[in-house]
This record gives structure tokens, sequence and C-alpha cells, in this order.
């Protein structure tokens, strides 16, 4: 059956072929793809020369320890779902988006960080085992003690695996689910920096708003926004959006004079809340949720984000970059977050956040205009020796992607071979072998400078490589 499968950004908007996943369904379609609740910005949830196998029917909760905190679930359950199950427990998933609305297996294939990546790292870390079916008919335990290869190449592995039915999770101890939040104003992007590590080791959680419109000595000034769980008897509520955005404007209303108002007054009122508030969940970690398609604001023609992760070293400077090639390109951002990622390594062979900072942009689409600016931010990203969150594209370049994922052939050998999707049909449509002819000490030649030191300093990648030799001789 052909539906609106769109993901969030609704860049290209079309019917595609759906059904529900079924295991024969494995086996007898061409090409397939894993399909969760379209919260993905991009392409990684679309195949346009196959069909996408929709969880949403599979989403019960098979079974939950209350004292260990470790549950078994179908991948089709939402988050949303799972919360209300655990309201009045003291449990809580270790990991969350920004959105209730994606699933745990949307959560898997994306391995999802959220604002405490410094204390809890990606959902992938908190995931002790799955079953997995592949085309060849074989239904699979993956953990780290039972097919450890596939275990960590489908989390973060974006579906290209095999479709994941059950999922089973260890949460997280909470007081109780209300979280006790703090409003703390920045004036540019040095207090940021310099305040930063000091609500990091006080707060569990920490993301900071930037007001992308604001130059001089304010480019980069914000709000950061930090919290811990708080004990509180009564059980929250996880509501559906009161408010929708009922059409599609003709234009963006996200830019321009209207950006430049919400960013004053969103940043007035956050300003105004500055000592500890005891905030719902809801509120604290979903507050876009209460604006049902809040993504239509956008217009008609869909929204890129852009997300980078970015080295400690000189993180300042690339950020302060970022800001203003997008400010001279004439392009504000809407929802414009910066945070920390941790050191915490996800068993996930291409989990995004790396050590360091991650900056997240975006922007109404107005083609090539927007593209361009897009492929500055890539290259600026990969100058300093960071990458571009793929899960959020939906125009990467296959030199952008390789440079920041260099392990991506080990998730090539690893892909279930009916399994594909538009996102990784563009971006390994050809191998990139080695960088062209090029002026010395040119912008180009700098980017793939640090694309060669990012290889050859990753322990992981060396790690990988080794894999993939053994794999190699496993199959030899």
């Amino acid at each position: 059956m052909a539906v609106k499968t769109d993901s969030w950004g609704r860049i290209d908007r079309r019917h595609r072929i759906s059904k529900p996943f079924d295991p024969n369904e494995v086996l007898r379609q061409k090409s397939w793809l894993p399909f969760g609740n379209g919260r993905s910005y991009g392409d990684v949830c679309h195949n346009d020369s196959g069909v996408l196998l929709q969880s949403g029917g599979d989403d019960s909760i098979i079974a939950f320890n209350e004292d260990t905190g470790l549950l078994r679930a179908q991948s089709g359950l939402l988050l949303r779902a799972l919360l209300i199950y655990l309201a009045n427990k003291k449990w809580f998933p270790p990991v969350v988006p920004g959105t209730q609305f994606v699933t745990l297996g949307g959560a898997l294939a994306n391995d999802i960080d959220g604002k405490n990546h410094g204390k809890m790292g990606t959902f992938g870390q908190h995931v002790r085992s799955f079953v997995l079916h592949r085309s060849d008919g074989s239904t699979l335990k993956c953990s780290q003690k039972e097919n450890r290869r596939l275990f960590e190449a489908t989390i973060g592995g974006m579906g290209l695996t095999g479709y994941v039915s059950e999922i089973e999770l260890a949460l997280m101890p909470v007081a109780s689910h209300w979280v006790a939040s703090k409003n703390i104003p920045f004036r540019n992007l040095a207090e940021f920096f310099n305040e930063n590590s000091r609500q990091e080791t006080a707060n569990h959680y920490n993301v900071a708003w930037i007001d992308s419109l604001a130059t001089g000595d304010n480019l980069g000034r914000g709000v950061m926004m930090v919290g811990n769980h708080t004990d509180r008897e009564k059980s929250p509520r996880y509501a559906m959006p009161r408010l929708s955005v009922p059409f599609t404007p003709p234009v963006p209303l996200v830019s321009g004079v209207p950006l430049r108002l919400f960013n004053n007054a969103y940043r007035w009122s956050k300003s105004r809340v500055r000592n500890d508030t005891v905030t719902t969940p809801q509120s604290f970690f979903f507050p876009l949720d209460a604006l049902g398609h809040w993504n239509r604001l956008y217009g008609p023609r869909g929204l890129h984000q852009h997300q980078s992760a970015i080295p400690e070293t000189d993180a300042e400077m690339v950020v302060e970059k970022l800001i203003r090639t997008s400010q001279q390109a004439g392009a504000g951002s809407f929802l414009t977050v910066l945070k920390r990622f941790g050191a915490g390594n996800s068993p996930g062979l291409m989990s995004f956040p790396q050590p360091g900072i991650t900056l997240t942009l975006d922007f109404p689409n107005q083609g090539e205009r927007t593209v361009n600016l897009l492929n500055q931010l890539d290259d600026i990203t990969i100058a300093a020796g960071g990458r571009v969150n793929p899960y959020k594209d939906q125009r990467m370049s296959p030199a952008t992607f390789q440079a920041g994922y260099p392990q991506w052939e080990l998730l090539e050998e690893l892909r279930d071979p009916r399994a594909n999707s538009n996102f990784w049909k563009r971006v390994t449509k050809r191998r990139i072998v080695q960088p062209p002819a090029m002026e010395s000490g040119s912008s180009t030649q700098r980017v793939n400078q640090a694309r060669k030191q990012d290889v050859q300093k990753n322990p992981v990648i060396n790690k990988l490589e080794k894999g993939r030799n053994a794999l190699k001789s496993e199959s030899s």
C-alpha cells in the first residue's frame, strides 16, 4: 500500500510503499527498510526502490523487572507509551531525545543522544540485546556476547542490518520523572564554555539554546538549561499536544523578523526563571511536543537540520565560525542547540557522537542556496576533525560522509543484502579513494588532511579495522 511516509524534515514528500512488519516480508521483498515513526529529519528512513516495513503495530511491553529496571519490549513501542507505563515507577529511560514520539527501534537505529550524554552516553550503551531478522531467514539474538559484530553494526546502523523486533533495555533509577531545573543565561560563546564544565559536573542534564542572530560581543549568547531528577509523589502526565499547526503556510514563519522576535522573547522568558524550579518531564525534555506539526512552520519546502560533532580542541573557534557562516549566508536557525558530548564510547559502529562539542542548526529549505550553506558547514566541521550527523541529513555528499565515518565499509559488509535506504545509496554510491589534486594550503586540502588525521588518531576506527580483518578471515 502506498502511503505518505514523510521524514520530519518534509523535504522529499511523496507516497511510498509501506507494509506492516512480518517475518515473511523480510524474505519476500527484494528491497526493504524498517520504518518507525518518521521522526528522522532526512532520508535515512526512506527507501524509494523498495518497501518500508512499519513497526507501528508491534508496540507491546513484553516484560519488565521492577527490581533491576530491565525492560523487554517490541521495537514499535513509542517512547511516550513507555513513559506513561513508567510514570508511577522510579525508573526512566537512560537517554531520551527531544521528542517522545520516537519508537524504541528508531532510537536504536539512530543511537540517539540526549541532554545527559556526558553522564549516560547514547541509547545504544544501555541496550543489552535485541532480536534481529535477516533476509536469509535467520532470526538472531544479538548482544555483546552473541553475534557481537551484528550487535555493534545495528546500533546506529540506520536499519540496514535487518529488522529488529524486540529490544532489551536497561533503564535508569530516578527519584521520580520530575526535574528540578535551572536556567543560566550567558552573554556569548566564551561565557558558555567557561560555565559549561562547572554545570556539567553539578547536573545530570545540561543543554544550551543559542540565539543564532546575535552578533558582535553577543555572538553565541543564549540560555543554559540544567536539571536533575527530584522526588515528587504525583505521577506526571505525558499528554498529546493541545495546539497544532493546522496547515503549512506558503512561506516559512521561522526566519527574518519573526525569528528575531521569537529569539528575543524566548531568551527573555527563559532568563526570568533562574532558580531551581520543579518542572514536568514533558516540558523539560520535550518542549516542542507541545505544538503538533511544528515542522509545518518551515513552509512548503520543509527544513534542513545540520548537527556537527566537533573535537574539544578549538571548539569555541569552530562553533563561532559555523554561526558566522550561517549569518553571512543570511540564514537564521530557529532551533540552535549547543551541548557537550562526553567521553562515553557507544558500542555502535556508526554512532554519531564523539568527545567534544555538538552544535545543531536548522534552516527553512530554500533550495540550492540552503544546500550551498550546508556544504560550507560540512567543510568547516570536517576540517576541524569532526563529523556530521547522518540521521538528520538529506543531502550529505559521499566525501563528507566517508570522511566522518571511515568505518562505513564495515557496515556495508554486514548490511543485509536486501536492506537499503535513499541515504545509504547516496553516500556510498562511490568510494572516495583519495583526494583530488589541489593547491597547497587550500581549504579543501586542509579538509582532507583533517580527514586522514581523524582516521589515524581514532582508536575506535583502528579497533574496527581489526574486526574487519577478523571478519574477512572467518569468511575465507
